[in-house]
């Protein structure tokens, strides 16, 4: 070719290349633009779906590049949506299905939000996907199986949601899947076979569901899972061995199902790499295997509730172990070589946590129980058949929290060497057979709550030192020799809630510093030799239930300062030399017992009040009783009798005629200025009921200094409540309605209706209605409600952090004040939904709706959002298109309102859970520790696998100042009692409205649970 050819041949090549280049970058940029605009609009579609409240997303406009909105990862080559990162960010509302446009996400993190509705099955669409994170949201419905086109996933986190349904089989075909959580959900149906195809698996959780049927072989194919977790279900049937064969595996929790079944013998072998291990709540018999020791990286290892017999291995090589817990079995054969096992645990430096209680261990403590760790926390050894002494070297263990040891065989003295113990929270040596004095090195446990010493053989005195335990809450030292006074310094401990020191040989007075136990609950002083009056200083000890003084020699009457005692249940004052009238106020207490028999009372026996239940009292052997209703089998009481006090008499008389007069004058009075007085112009009061006050703005103004912030006690969606003072210093708590605010008017109307149709002791009290013109022209609407001197169960439960600081450490709610506030609040919806002429719901149950009066008794108030149950919905559960009816408050409200179910019983009923679990645990359901699949109610029902005072509010159990009302230890006589409140909290907040308790039976198995504590 020649130079002009080539030429001319080279310009020509040379402009086609050229053509073909910039066709061909037009080409891909308009593909490029086409794809930037399909990731926008689907962001843009993404965000009009959604509410964000605190406008994290309010960049998100076209002003900007979407690759430089918050929480949008673009790649830099084409600049299409690599990653979306919208968790923590409190959005609510669906999660819109052009997510699925965005072709090239990989990674989509949306949890611990409020997204709802059904999971979009478009996200199927997303090939490329590899992480999906929706935990921790209110998604429902099935889970979408075409997520299993999403074939690059490698991790499936869609816990602590509303899903329901079976898992998809299809989900078995993702390969490349390392990661599936499906905690807290209401999943059903059986585990699918399928899922043995998951050859990259690590971990996989599904507890607190409802999956039923057995764990399927094909797991065992899994030869790279690392975790399994599958606790609170409804499995049965066996543990495929081939599971036991993955030698990766470090957590293995299957607890709280029906498994039944053995152990392996290789297990230890199998396992090498196991960490947890935790098998609590089923049916597995067997024992435990010896080469569990081969396992020498286990930390934690939950056996209890079982049906596991023999002996417990030795534990050799586990010097990770930090808890052995397996309480509950057959473990043990009384043998003295029980517990050999324990020297085989001081190999274990960190070891903290022993809790063998309710087996059949025997021997005695071995020398090798004082090498330990001292690490050592929790020891619990109650209910087993224990021989031989508490070694003097217990001292050591200077980190113990717990020691029971209850029911046993044990002897010997009690070691003094406790006293060196000084964070020791709770000593339980009761039903044992312990001899000698307590010792007053007791006096140095500070920070002590519980001390449970009764039915040994205790003798001496009981220490005067251990008025020095600042934060006792509970003493039992009934059934035992102790001898002298009972020291004043213990009765002058204002923490104390619980004194039992019955059947003993104490004699003396009851010290006057008695008077100081202001949250005493239980006083049993029976069975002694004490004498002298009953101090009236027990008068001040106004929150007594029981108060049992019988068998001693009491002398005088029955103090006047008893009046104040209107709590009491139970007053046993049975023989004793008692003497003196019945006091006429005892008629208004509400007694379960009143026993004032072979005493000397005399005169006429009151006839009203508890008087008149002849099965609640008993007054026999007090032969100069007369009177009474006919059942109580009292003679009448003749003339001569009554001239012997006609002193009394003639006085009641004369004081009866001259207030008849003055009440006479006063009405004559009221009816003169009510006839004359002119009508003032201004707001008038609504007509309520049978409302004894009337009010107008001006009086209302004047009553809270106008409405001053310094009268201000609340704030809620409709309006404000203040504190006033009414002419004649009535005091009251007035509710002003925020009229401007949407909805405000209705709730005033609604909370009148309601309120005017009912009544009951744990209501709030409403006494009138205020509706008119304020000085300005602006309507004016208010209610007047009995004030509540102790402010809401939301100020107790959570004070802020300023209260906190300085409020008394007595204002803080014991155990069993808590339980009498959920009987109150239990009580008064049994009312509501059962025994008013139209049932009500409330739908607002919450701390900050619970008022608690100056005797701590619980109310609930505020119907502004209360419905009357039409009768077609009584029993209704699920209905369409009603949801719009519900508000209530996050947390509380029940799951099904969200998806369109109606008003029903049930739905208060699960608000009741939710406010009793809160009650005892101490965290609002709307607490940040609830994510990832877990919430209140499954994290109290998965927490009952290990005992309910792991997760009971800390301040019931551990107590830190003087006047610590702490809790009633009373429940520490049973660990049932905790655990049974945890249920009732557990059975009125399941998922499904059908599966709660119903709200009568509830108040029966609280008041079943109270009554076990008295």
């Amino acid at each position: 070719m020649d130079s002009a050819l080539f030429s001319s041949y080279h310009s020509v090549t040379s402009k086609f290349s050229l053509l073909f280049f910039i066709t061909s970058f037009l080409c891909i940029s308009v593909a490029l633009c086409h794809g930037n605009d399909t990731d926008q609009q689907a962001l843009l579609a993404f965000r009009r779906a959604i509410k964000d409240p605190f406008g994290y997303m309010k960049p998100w406009n076209v002003s900007t590049h979407f690759c430089q909105w918050p929480g949008v990862t673009c790649g830099r080559k084409h600049m299409r949506v690599l990653q979306l990162n919208l968790a923590n960010q409190n959005l609510d509302g669906p999660l819109s299905p052009f997510i699925g446009n965005m072709s090239f996400l990989r990674s989509l993190y949306l949890s611990n939000n409020s997204f709802r509705g059904e999971i979009p099955s478009e996200i199927g669409r997303l090939r490329r996907l590899q992480r999906l994170n929706l935990g921790n949201n209110s998604f429902h419905g099935d889970i979408p199986s075409n997520l299993s086109r999403c074939s690059n996933l490698v991790s499936l986190l869609l816990g602590g949601n509303k899903l329901v349904g079976s898992l998809p089989p299809e989900l078995g075909s993702l390969s490349k899947l390392e990661y599936l959580l499906l905690t807290r959900n209401n999943l059903t149906g059986e585990i699918p076979y399928s899922f043995g195809n998951l050859t990259s698996l690590r971990g996989f959780y599904a507890p607190l569901n409802n999956l039923h049927g057995k764990i399927p072989d094909s797991l065992g194919q899994l030869k790279n899972l690392n975790s399994l977790g599958l606790a609170a279900n409804n499995l049965i049937g066996t543990i495929p061995y081939a599971i036991f064969n993955i030698s990766s595996m470090t957590t293995f929790d299957v607890g709280i199902n029906q498994i039944q079944g053995t152990l392996p013998s290789s297990l230890g072998i199998t396992l090498p790499n196991l960490e947890l291990f935790i098998i609590g709540g089923n049916n597995i018999s067997g024992s435990i295997p010896s080469s569990l020791s081969n396992s020498s990286k286990l930390v934690y290892f939950l056996a209890g509730g079982n049906q596991l017999t023999g002996s417990v291995p030795s534990l050799e090589n586990l010097n990770e172990l930090q808890q052995l817990t397996i309480p509950g079995n057959y473990l043990g054969t009384g043998e003295p070589d029980d517990l050999s096992f324990m020297s085989s645990l001081t190999n274990a430096s960190s070891f903290r946590i022993l809790e063998m209680q309710f087996n059949s261990f025997g021997g005695i403590l071995p020398v090798s129980f004082q090498n330990l760790s001292t690490e050592l926390q929790v020891v619990q050894l109650s209910y087993n058949k224990i021989r031989g002494n508490i070694p003097a070297e217990i001292g050591n263990f200077i980190n113990l929290e717990e020691f029971q040891v209850r029911e046993n065989l044990l002897t010997g003295t009690i070691p003094t060497s406790f006293g060196k113990v000084k964070i020791m929270q709770i000593l339980d040596l009761s039903q044992n057979r312990f001899s000698g004095n307590i010792p007053s090195s007791l006096g140095n446990l500070s920070a002590v709550t519980i001390l449970l010493f009764h039915d040994n053989d205790l003798t001496g005195e009981i220490p005067a030192s251990l008025g020095n335990c600042n934060n006792l809450i509970e003493i039992y030292v009934a059934q035992n020799n102790l001898l002298g006074q009972i020291p004043k310094e213990l009765f002058a401990l204002s923490s104390l809630v619980a004194v039992d020191i019955s059947e003993n040989h104490l004699d003396g007075f009851i010290p006057l510093e008695a008077g100081h136990m202001r949250n005493l609950e239980y006083l049993n002083v029976s069975e002694n030799n004490l004498t002298g009056k009953i101090p009236s200083t027990i008068g001040s000890c106004v929150r007594l239930e029981v108060l049992d003084m019988k068998g001693n020699s009491f002398q005088g009457i029955i103090p006047p300062s008893f009046s104040s005692l209107r709590g009491l249940h139970v007053l046993d004052l049975s023989r004793n030399n008692l003497s003196g009238q019945v006091p006429n106020y005892l008629e208004d207490f509400k007694f379960q017992l009143l026993n004032l028999s072979f005493n000397g009372f005399e005169g006429m026996l009151p006839n009203d009040g508890i008087f008149k239940n002849a099965s609640a009292i008993s007054v026999i052997g007090n032969p100069k009783l007369c009177g009474g209703v006919p059942n109580i089998h009292l003679p009448e009481c003749d003339i001569k009798r009554s001239k012997k006090f006609g002193s009394r008499f003639i006085l009641k008389i004369v004081m009866s005629i001259v207030f008849g007069i003055l009440g006479l004058a006063i009405l004559v009075t009221l009816l003169f200025f009510f006839l004359f007085k002119k009508p003032k112009k201004g707001p008038v009061l609504s007509s309520f009921g049978e409302s004894l006050i009337n009010v107008s703005y001006q009086s209302l103004l004047q009553a809270t200094n106008g409405f001053s912030e310094d009268n201000l006690i609340g704030a809620g969606s409709y309006g404000s409540v203040y504190k006033g003072t009414l002419d004649g210093g009535i005091v009251v708590a007035v509710k002003v309605l925020n009229l401007s605010r949407h909805g405000a008017s209705k709730s005033f109307m609604a909370e009148c209706e309601v309120l005017r149709n009912i009544r009951h002791r744990n209501l709030v009290k409403v006494l009138t209605a205020c509706s008119g013109i304020d000085y300005q022209g602006n309507e004016f609407k208010a209610l007047v409600y009995e004030f509540m001197a102790n402010g809401s169960l939301e100020d107790w439960l959570h004070p802020s952090p300023s209260e906190d600081a300085n409020r008394e450490e007595s204002k803080k709610l014991n155990i069993l004040q808590r339980l009498n506030i959920a009987i109150d609040v239990a009580s008064a919806i049994d009312y509501l939904h059962h025994h008013c002429e139209t049932p009500i719901i409330h739908c607002d149950l919450k701390p900050s709706n619970i008022l608690l009066d100056d005797r701590l008794i619980g109310h609930i108030g505020d119907f502004g959002l209360a419905k009357f149950l039409q009768p077609t919905a009584q029993n209704s559960s699920v209905s369409e298109g009603s949801s719009s009816l519900v508000r209530g408050t996050i947390g509380y409200t029940a799951p099904e309102y969200g998806m369109g179910s109606e008003l029903s019983t049930c739905g208060d009923v699960y608000s009741f859970g939710i406010l009793l679990l809160e009650m005892f645990i101490g965290k609002r359901p709307t607490d940040g520790m609830f994510r990832d699949g877990l919430d209140l109610p499954s994290f109290a029902k998965y927490a009952l696998l290990n005992g309910a005072t792991k997760v009971i509010e800390p301040s019931l159990i551990f107590g830190s100042n003087e006047d610590n009302g702490g809790e009633n230890t009373r429940m520490y006589q049973s660990e049932e009692c905790l655990v049974s409140i945890l249920q009732v909290g557990v059975a009125c907040s399941a998922y499904s409205g059908a599966e709660r308790m119903n709200i009568t039976e509830t108040v029966s198995k609280l008041y079943s649970i109270r009554d076990a504590v008295m």
